[in-house]
C-alpha cells in the first residue's frame, strides 16, 4: 500500500464517519421509529379483522413488500413533485424507508400477536377489559419479546439500506465515500473503508441486540419464577 493511499484513507476516515453519525444514524432511527408506528397499526388492524380497513392494510403491505425500495425512494423524491408535493431529500428518505419497513414490521407484529394464546384475550374480556385495554395491557406486553429479535434484525438491515439514500442526493456515509473516491480516483480502497464503517455500526447494534435480549430473557425468567412460587400478580 503506497504512502499516498494510506494518507487518503487516514484523512478520509473522519470525513466518511461524521456524515455516518450525523446523517446515516438519524436517518436510520427516524425511519425505524416511523416503521414501528406503521407496522403496529397495520398489525392491529389485521388482527382486529375490521372489514374494509383490513383489506387496505393487506394492500399496503402487498405494495411496499412487492416493489423495490429504490423505486419507492425515487417516487417520493422525484415523482411526488409532479403532483404538487415537494419534499427535501432527507424527509423523502425517512418517509420511503419508514413506509417500506413498516410493511415488514407489520408482519412481525402480527405473527407475534397471533403467537399469544387466545385464552389470554378471553380471560381479559371476562374480567371486563375491552379490546384496546386487552391489547395494551395483556397482549402487546407479551408479544413484544417475541417480536423483538426480528424487529432488531430489520433495524440492522435498515442501517445498511440507508446507503440507497445517496441516489436521491442525501449526503450520508456512502455519498461521502463516493465524493472522495471521485476526487482521489481510489474507489476500491474508499468503498472498503465505507464498508468497514457500516460494519462497525452493525456490530454495535448486534451487541446491543444481544444485551437487550438477555435482559428480556432475564425478565421473563423472573416472571416465571414468580408464577411458580405463586407470588405473581396478574398482568392486567
Amino acid at each position: 500500500m503506497s504512502n499516498r493511499l494510506v494518507e487518503i484513507l487516514v484523512s478520509s476516515f473522519m470525513k466518511i464517519l461524521i456524515p455516518g453519525i450525523k446523517v446515516t444514524i438519524p436517518l436510520t432511527l427516524l425511519s425505524f421509529a416511523l416503521s414501528l408506528v406503521i407496522g403496529l397499526f397495520l398489525a392491529l388492524v389485521q388482527v382486529a379483522k375490521i372489514k374494509g380497513i383490513r383489506e387496505l392494510a393487506r394492500f399496503y403491505i402487498w405494495i411496499f413488500r412487492g416493489t423495490p425500495l429504490i423505486v419507492q425512494l425515487f417516487i417520493m423524491f422525484f415523482g411526488l413533485p409532479s403532483i404538487g408535493i415537494t419534499l427535501d431529500a432527507f424527509p423523502a428518505a425517512v418517509l420511503a424507508f419508514g413506509m417500506n419497513l413498516g410493511a415488514y414490521n407489520a408482519e412481525v407484529f402480527r405473527s407475534a400477536i397471533l403467537a399469544i394464546p387466545t385464552g389470554q384475550m378471553e380471560a381479559a374480556y371476562m374480567i371486563g377489559l375491552d379490546y384496546p385495554q386487552t391489547m395494551c395491557r395483556v397482549i402487546l406486553p407479551q408479544s413484544f419479546p417475541v417480536a423483538f429479535p426480528n424487529l432488531f434484525n430489520n433495524l440492522i438491515s435498515l442501517l445498511k439500506d440507508t446507503s440507497l439514500a445517496s441516489s436521491i442526493t442525501v449526503i450520508e456515509l456512502f455519498t461521502s465515500a463516493q465524493q472522495i473516491a471521485a476526487r482521489t480516483y481510489e474507489p476500491f480502497a474508499l468503498y472498503l473503508e465505507a464498508a468497514l464503517i457500516y460494519l462497525i455500526f452493525s456490530t454495535f447494534l448486534t451487541w446491543l441486540q444481544r444485551w437487550l435480549e438477555e435482559k428480556l430473557v432475564w425478565r421473563s425468567k423472573g416472571f416465571e419464577e414468580q408464577n411458580n412460587t405463586g407470588r405473581a400478580k396478574p398482568i392486567v
